[in-house]
């Protein structure tokens, strides 16, 4: 089972490369407040779901810092629930017992909203249409299990999607055993069971069959949407060669055009049309650049899709927030909003509103703290500071960061003994005080 050979109606420009000249990249800061929003988020999410997959819905700390190198941390799991009180709270199931961490009442509310979504039959047909959809645009409509776990958030998949989803869908997927292109090895895979016609349409394609519009005859040219920011200047022979470009026979990404010269425009064009569509089939259209370049070595094109990056910045932007570099759909977004705004990212707005949210402890004990001391104090990584704007560790940090869970008398006498004794330790202060 593979797409469909592509004959083009003419070979024209068939070996006309990419031109000589340099494409100044320029930021966009609408695009890199988009990535930037969801700093931390998909870990928030992804230690919440850790935690609420065991029995207890809880998680003993010294178990939970196993978690770092897993989900990403920036930091410790015990200094990240910290950062996010709104979200984790650690308690004490009984004296002398090591602290655990759960969720909060609010961020309870949200996943069962979210599990609710997830759950919905609509939604449901749509990740599967979605995820059939990624298979159909690999040579044999197979990807490695891992490859595919590593976009469970790109794609808006359940974290347990194996058994919720694929499950119930055998028509639709099945898992076997291949050999693994990058390592040699043999791994598992997901399968599509059969090639689905229906499905063999993309953005694109709808988008000039929903106008009726005879170009969406196979050859005929499609434009990419092409949105350059302010400030972002071409050299006039860059441009032609965009507009003469963007007139080339549009060949659909589920078609097999492989039989191209990968040095020829037609072929680079091809190349855009796979990496367009992916992008499509993300509920953020966005994902990380890594991440791009590992799904494209397994669709087969390897360097071609670094090109489209770099020849095409009207296309895709390349943002380098959040300790990584991520790639973004430019037609997709509206300055920093989602023009089609997917039900998952609504509710993932919904987390980042509540990881944004400092509570009324915190905000109190640096109401009169300025600069770094604000700072310090508000990021959950101290309570107490001293007269330079420095940062301490203090005990009071592990006993308020509690929230709303029990604390044992043994804690709340410790942090009482350390009120007292920085009380007494010239050269500091309370920040508030």
């Amino acid at each position: 089972m593979a797409p469909p050979y592509t004959k083009l109606p003419h070979q024209r420009h068939q070996f006309r490369t990419f031109i000589d000249a340099r494409i100044k990249w320029v930021r966009d800061p609408y695009l890199d407040f988009a990535v930037h929003r969801e700093k931390d988020l998909q870990q928030a999410v992804f230690l919440k779901n850790h935690i609420l997959s065991t029995p207890s819905k809880s998680l003993p700390l010294s178990t939970a810092s196993l978690l770092k190198a897993h989900l990403h941390l920036p930091t410790s799991t015990y200094k990240f629930s910290l950062k996010y009180p709104s979200i984790f709270t650690q308690f004490h199931p009984r004296p002398n017992l090591p602290p655990q961490l759960k969720l909060t009442q609010q961020a309870l509310a949200l996943h069962k909203e979210e599990s609710a979504i997830h759950s919905s039959p609509i939604h449901r047909k749509e990740a599967v249409r979605r995820l059939s959809k990624l298979l159909m645009l690999t040579r044999a409509c197979k990807l490695p299990i891992y490859i595919v776990d590593r976009l469970i958030w790109d794609m808006g998949l359940p974290h347990n999607y194996v058994l919720t989803l694929l499950a119930d869908f055998p028509e639709y997927f099945q898992v076997c055993e291949i050999k693994d292109e990058l390592s040699g090895e043999q791994v598992l895979a997901l399968e599509l069971v059969s090639w689905r016609d229906e499905l063999a349409v993309s953005e694109l394609e709808r988008r000039v069959l929903n106008c009726g519009n005879s170009g969406s005859k196979r050859g005929r040219p499609i434009a990419f949407p092409m949105c350059l920011p302010k400030g972002f200047e071409l050299e006039k022979k860059v441009w032609n060669w965009f507009e003469e470009w963007q007139e080339l026979p549009y060949i659909s990404p589920y078609e097999n055009a492989f039989h191209l010269s990968p040095n020829s425009a037609q072929a680079e064009k091809w190349a855009v049309a796979v990496l367009h569509e992916l992008f499509w089939l993300l509920v953020s259209k966005k994902m990380e650049r890594d991440l791009a370049f590992c799904v494209g070595e397994y669709l087969g094109f390897g360097a071609r899709f670094k090109k489209a990056l770099s020849h095409y910045p009207g296309i895709f932007y390349v943002s380098n927030k959040i300790r990584t570099q991520t790639v973004v759909l430019r037609e997709a977004y509206r300055k920093d909003f989602l023009v089609e705004k997917h039900p998952l990212m609504g509710m993932r707005y919904r987390y980042i509103h509540l990881m944004n949210k400092v509570p009324k402890w915190r905000k109190q004990a640096v109401v009169m703290a300025t600069g770094v001391e604000q700072k310090a104090a508000l990021s959950g990584e101290c309570q107490w500071v001293d007269r330079k704007g420095g940062k301490v560790n203090c005990v009071i940090q592990s006993y308020r960061s509690t929230g709303c869970g029990p604390v044992d008398i043994f804690g709340w006498l410790a942090a009482a003994a350390a009120e007292l004794i920085i009380g007494m330790v010239p050269g500091f202060r309370r920040a508030g005080s």
